[in-house]
């Protein structure tokens, strides 16, 4: 079973930064879901299988993302937002 954990993590780092951020931002719709389902008019049974199918499809889509860009994506992406100009500095 660890054999196949590591297989995976090593698949999913080989993968592209672009690829990397897609994935991660995949994550935001299915939290807004997870959450946005409570409202329609469903029995509380289904509402729980929803936020657990959505919520948990959101995590897996962030941790995914997150091993694809792995350390050096995240640096890149942190200095890219650091870079950019802040609404003080703009006038």
């Amino acid at each position: 079973m660890k054999s196949l954990f590591s297989r995976i993590k090593v698949w999913l780092s080989g993968l592209s930064f672009r690829t990397g951020v897609i994935v991660l931002l995949c994550c935001i719709p299915c939290y807004i879901l997870s959450f946005a389902q409570m409202t329609l008019p469903i029995s509380v049974e289904l509402k729980g299988i929803l936020w657990f199918i959505l919520f948990g499809m959101a995590k897996t889509l962030q941790y995914g993302g997150i091993t694809i860009l792995g350390v050096e994506g995240v640096k890149r992406v942190k200095k890219k937002f650091r870079g950019m100009p802040s609404d003080s500095t703009r006038e």
